[in-house]
């Protein structure tokens, strides 16, 4: 199955660097836009296989306050 995630990124020092904007703690980094793009689908396989994530899953939100 295939399913759409908006990549987010930057250029820092050199580097690409993004995140699944979607999917809260998938983020990598590469030399190049592709090596980023390799990078961020395997640890989103990474995390979706130990989490036990469900993808196409429904997601919730719950704003909560932080004291900062």
């Amino acid at each position: 199955m295939l399913k759409d995630f908006t990549l987010e990124y930057c250029i820092d020092d050199g580097w690409y660097v993004g995140r699944l904007k979607e999917v809260p703690g998938v983020f990598s980094q590469g030399e190049t836009l592709e090596e980023l793009e390799s990078n961020i689908r395997e640890v989103y396989q990474l995390m979706t296989k130990e989490a036990g994530f469900a993808p196409g899953g429904e997601v919730y939100q719950k704003e909560i306050r932080v004291e900062v």
